[in-house]
C-alpha cells in the first residue's frame, strides 16, 4: 500500500506562480513514474505531465507546455508541478498518480487531490 499526499493548492491571480508537491510513502515499493492529471468542474479528469523515475524524462499536455515544470526528488518519493503564468483555464483539482513497483506487480495509486482556483 502506498499512501498518496499532494499538497500546495491554493487561489491565485492569473499571471501567478504555483508549486505542487506530491508524496509517495510506505513500504516495499519503488517508482516507475509519477503524474498529475487535473479535472475542471463539469469536464472529464485530464492529463497533464508525467515523469519518468529513472532518467527523468517527461511528458506534457499541449495545454501546460512551456508553463508547467515537472521535476522530482528520488529521495523524498515527492513529484514538484511549477506552474508558471497561470490561467483561469487551469482552475482544477490536481491529482497525483504514482505507478509503482510492488514486488514484480507494476500498480497505480491516486492521491485525494489539490485545489487550484486561477482567478481575479
Amino acid at each position: 500500500q502506498v499512501d498518496v499526499e499532494e499538497s500546495g493548492g491554493g487561489q491565485v491571480q492569473p499571471g501567478v506562480s504555483l508549486r505542487l508537491s506530491c508524496a509517495a510513502s510506505g513500504h516495499s515499493f519503488s517508482i516507475y513514474s509519477m503524474e498529475w492529471f487535473r479535472q475542471a468542474p463539469g469536464s472529464e479528469r485530464e492529463f497533464v505531465s508525467r515523469i519518468y523515475w529513472s532518467g527523468g524524462n517527461a511528458d506534457y499536455a499541449d495545454a501546460v507546455k512551456g508553463r508547467f515544470t515537472i521535476s522530482r526528488d528520488n529521495a523524498k518519493k515527492t513529484v514538484y508541478l511549477q506552474m508558471n503564468n497561470l490561467r483561469p483555464e487551469d482552475t482544477a483539482v490536481y491529482y497525483c498518480k504514482p505507478h509503482v513497483w510492488e514486488l514484480s506487480d507494476r500498480v497505480y495509486y491516486w492521491g485525494k487531490g489539490t485545489l487550484v482556483t486561477v482567478s481575479s
